[in-house]
């Protein structure tokens, strides 16, 4: 269960206090026997001074600062709502809340207002309409919006914020009661009509179905159970009659029936798998296997995406997993961050879907050291 929203906010502003008097007392000390980030000989730093992930991360927040417009969105191209809707994620990962009294909170603030606006979402509660964002952008707002509950700047604007998502939900819950084939059953895929599924789209709503029923929204527990089904019929292994993988390592595929696993994939059904309490599934276990011997590489297809829930889904399985997923992940994004504070993707995809996109994403990734977003807590 995820801690109640108004304990979070006070727990976040006691922990930024507490940060702020650690860091004044451990500049002394460093101000007394240290030049240029060292440290004297026998000077013990505050556990609480910045390491390279919280320097990249205040960078990449201040970068995406600059990109937001007056009525503000915060896009670097097209489907504004969704990127909006990613960099408040983003923001929000590292601790910023739309409440907060600094520049980075007015910010969010006015971000989140503009996606709250009554022309982003249609009459049927779709928000991939205005922005052509389809079912993806809509999932990735409604997660954020989801998210959001009861963080919002004020009372009026948390009361429309619960409207928007519960439409937003009932658009996902109507989504997935089209008629499909057995197999497409309990997924997602391009519109809200689709008679057929795939992973990449349907975990974006299962996670905001997920993150809505710990936030008390209408949410039927038959829906998570039919998606988590959906997921366990894109695994690459086939299942025995006990639901056992006849591979021990194993991955998730684009669409059911594939039997080649791909890095993107298998991390996205990692994450969801976790994210809906199937932290015991021999699914969860092959796939956390699988993604140690096929990491992310920076240059490959959807290396942004994939690493995103490559982080929070090793993170989630904990261990030799977590540690070896976090190195890697530090390792590869901070030294791609480029001097504004950005990052920019390699393959063609990500790349053309802007800097605000792929900064979100990076973030995201590197934030599992700070787990403010409830979804992702453990």
């Amino acid at each position: 269960m995820r801690p109640h929203h108004s304990f979070t906010c006070w727990l976040l502003t006691s922990f930024t206090l507490l940060t702020i008097t650690l860091h004044s007392a451990a500049a002394q000390d460093k101000a007394s026997g240290a030049a240029n980030g060292g440290t004297a000989a026998g000077v013990v730093l505050s556990p609480f001074q910045k390491d390279e992930v919280d320097i990249a991360a205040e960078k990449a927040i201040a970068f995406l600062l600059t990109q937001q417009k007056d009525n503000g969105a915060i896009h670097t191209g097209n489907h504004e709502t969704t990127m909006t809707a990613l960099a408040i994620m983003a923001m929000a990962s590292v601790g910023t809340q739309p409440s907060d009294p600094t520049a980075e909170g007015r910010a969010m603030n006015r971000a989140l207002t503009y996606v709250l606006q009554e022309d982003r979402q249609d009459d049927k509660g779709y928000f991939g309409q205005k922005d052509g964002g389809r079912m993806y952008g809509h999932g990735i707002v409604t997660l954020m919006l989801t998210e959001m509950l009861g963080m919002s700047g004020s009372d009026e604007q948390d009361k429309i914020l619960h409207d928007r998502c519960q439409k937003a939900i009932d658009l996902i819950l109507s989504s997935q009661k089209e008629k499909k084939s057995v197999s497409d059953r309990g997924g997602w895929r391009y519109n809200p009509n689709s008679n057929d599924s795939d992973l990449s789209a349907s975990v974006w709503q299962l996670m905001a179905l997920r993150s809505a029923k710990n936030d008390g929204l209408q949410v039927p527990a038959a829906s998570i159970k039919d998606a988590v089904e959906y997921l366990k019929r894109s695994y690459s292994s086939p299942l025995d009659r006990n639901g056992l993988p006849s591979d021990k390592a194993g991955g998730f595929c684009y669409e059911p029936g594939h039997r080649h696993a791909t890095f993107t994939m298998t991390a996205a059904g990692l994450l969801a798998m976790q994210v809906c309490g199937e932290y015991d599934s021999p699914l969860v276990a092959g796939a956390a296997d699988w993604l140690l011997v096929h990491p992310p590489k920076w240059q490959e297809r959807f290396c942004m995406y994939g690493t995103y829930y490559y982080a929070q889904g090793m993170y989630q399985r904990g261990g030799d997993h977590a540690d070896t997923a976090r190195k890697l992940v530090q390792e590869m994004l901070l030294k791609e961050q480029d001097g504004n504070g950005s990052w920019e993707a390699k393959n063609g995809e990500e790349r053309n879907a802007g800097r605000v996109y792929c900064t979100s994403m990076a973030v995201l990734s590197l934030s599992v050291k700070y787990h403010y977003l409830p979804i992702y807590q453990k």
